[in-house]
């Protein structure tokens, strides 16, 4: 049996099988329905908060009305994102537009380090002319109202999440999540700032909290680089796509496994060995079948498989070292 490659292609793969299909659709709908979401609930918190802003004069506020601006826009931007990456593949774009979403985690990651530094110098003027927090309870109703909304959010984000693996998504529902503690630092810096007569407690709990926003920015920086720089999975979902290789009966052998993510999708490639004598026909069948069966774990994988006759490997390894001599001269000097 000769070499073979073999690539799962997901337009065939999508019109002979309507559940495939419908999943993928599924997907996509949950997607864009989590990005809408996201935006409207930033809008709301935006009116919400610059009233509040307007009524008290706190700066712990204003850092959580700067955040919900930067929402917005990383909602949006990453909404448009999804929907790119989501674009079929294309003549220019081979391996689809998935890595749309990497661009956009970027951007946000710029925008969200430019609020932290914003808010660290108006946090530094607060400690020079200290200003005492007006209106505090309507702020605290503001910051309450905030974290019932992100809460909703959050969980409406991380069904999506379980059902379709985006990392758009997922981003996005922790920065929410952290949004919810932000809140709840802002109203903690209320209540202390006003009814215990502390007027620097207001800009010190701001500092905290751009702190924090900075620490996120680098967590969604790296996110992104992983993606547009094709960092592999973990070893443990490596180790999960080898077994379900092996898993076949007829698969002797698996190795050189590698694996990428681009937005919603999962790019997948190994070399599996079989046994030499079956015909060609036969180890494309096998790899369909494999292919099957880790898409069965992975739905948005593309594979492509390298099948090779069982201990081929080897043999180029021994026939390498046979044609280069002078390594084994070198050290053996």
């Amino acid at each position: 049996m000769t070499d073979s490659v073999q690539k799962s292609n997901p337009q065939k793969n999508k019109m002979r099988d309507p559940q495939t299909r419908s999943q993928r659709e599924r997907t996509a709908q949950l997607m864009q329905r989590a990005g809408y979401a996201a935006v409207t609930a930033a809008l709301i918190l935006i009116a919400a908060k610059l009233s509040a802003w307007a009524y008290t004069g706190s700066v712990s506020v204003l850092t959580t009305l700067v955040d919900s601006l930067l929402d917005a826009g990383a909602s949006l931007l990453n909404l448009l994102a999804i929907r790119h990456a989501l674009t079929p593949a294309d003549n220019e774009h081979r391996f689809g537009h998935g890595k749309a979403e990497g661009l956009a985690a970027l951007a946000q990651a710029a925008f969200i380090s430019g609020s932290a530094i914003f808010l660290m110098l108006q946090a530094g003027e607060r400690f020079s002319s200290p200003h005492v927090v007006e209106n505090s309870s309507v702020g605290i109703g503001v910051m309450v109202f905030s974290i019932l909304t992100t809460f909703v959010l959050t969980r409406y984000q991380h069904y999506v999440v379980r059902e379709t693996g985006s990392v758009a998504i997922q981003a996005d529902a922790l920065h929410y999540v952290g949004d919810m503690v932000v809140n709840g630092v802002v109203i903690l810096a209320l209540v202390l700032g006003f009814y215990f007569d502390l007027p620097w407690i207001d800009p010190v709990f701001a500092l905290v909290i751009s702190l924090y926003i900075l620490t996120y920015a680098w967590g969604v920086l790296k996110k992104a680089l992983d993606m547009l720089m094709d960092r592999e999975l973990d070893d443990e979902e490596r180790t999960k796509i080898e077994g379900l290789i092996l898993a076949h009966e007829e698969v002797l052998g698996v190795h050189d496994i590698r694996t990428r993510i681009s937005g919603p999708d999962l790019f997948i490639q190994f070399h599996m060995e079989l046994d030499g004598a079956i015909s060609l026909a036969q180890s494309y069948d096998i790899a369909e079948e494999v292919d099957r069966e880790i898409c069965q774990i992975y739905p948005h994988a593309e594979i492509i498989v390298l099948q090779e006759p069982y201990g081929i490997e080897v043999q180029k390894n021994i026939q390498k070292k046979n044609a280069d001599p002078g390594d084994e001269t070198a050290n053996a000097g």
